[in-house]
């Protein structure tokens, strides 16, 4: 055996001791120079471990066509639920004659406010479809300014034809017909039917609001019994 500085020499073989690499690291770190670091091995780790764990990973995938076994826990809006009509049946006007022809004097018509205690009423032509309507706002700036007299003015000279009226289906939403009377600053909508000219109910802001103020204490009973533990709101879908 013969032993140099570099090698070391036996039989038949040379084997040459595997030297250390260096790595000559800087100062500072930076985004750039952090891979320089990291050995082939650990990334082809990472890159394994990545791999793995996407195809082991499943999507989240809803299935639109399948029934609904349970029921639903949720709250709908009032907006969503209750309708026009709605408003219409708990309305005083649903159990009165809220309708008058249109060639009646004024003075009938204020006789009728003073009896159903109301203040507005339906006109109708000899069809008996809506040609307008009057209310006791109509009488106060038309009639008493200008010194009219009520029982020799016609309804039609002071009331507010159809075709500038606000109106509504009994379809609409809750929520619509408040837009409609907040943005056009009235305080009646007369129902229309399908045919867009035979009038089928009346509703005022003042039913309007009473359904909605029931409504959302029907929510607030709704909510506290939650709360509690008594059960919350099931609607089937």
């Amino acid at each position: 055996k013969k032993k140099n500085n570099k090698s070391i020499k036996y039989s038949a073989h040379t084997y040459k001791p595997r030297q250390k690499q260096r790595c000559h690291r800087p100062s500072t770190l930076t985004h750039n120079t952090i891979s320089t670091y990291i050995s082939s091995k650990k990334i082809i780790m990472l890159r394994a471990t990545s791999s793995l764990l996407l195809k082991r990973a499943t999507p989240l995938v809803f299935n639109k066509t399948a029934p609904i076994v349970a029921a639903r826990r949720t709250f709908a809006s009032i907006e969503e639920n209750k309708k026009a009509f709605d408003a219409w049946q708990k309305s005083c006007y649903a159990e009165i004659d809220y309708t008058i022809p249109e060639s009646a004097t004024v003075f009938e018509a204020v006789q009728r406010f003073a009896a159903y205690k109301i203040g507005c009423l339906v006109t109708t032509d000899a069809d008996g479809n809506l040609s307008g309507i009057v209310t006791e706002r109509d009488y106060v700036t038309k009639i008493a300014p200008n010194k009219l007299k009520s029982k020799e003015t016609l309804i039609t000279d002071i009331y507010t034809p159809a075709d500038k009226l606000v109106t509504a289906t009994p379809h609409d939403s809750i929520g619509e017909c408040m837009n409609k009377i907040l943005s056009k600053d009235v305080r009646h909508l007369p129902l229309l039917g399908d045919d867009g000219k035979s009038i089928v109910g009346m509703i005022s802001v003042k039913d309007l609001v009473k359904v909605e103020l029931e409504e959302k204490q029907k929510m607030i009973d709704t909510l506290k019994n939650f709360a509690l533990g008594k059960g919350g709101h099931f609607i089937e879908d």
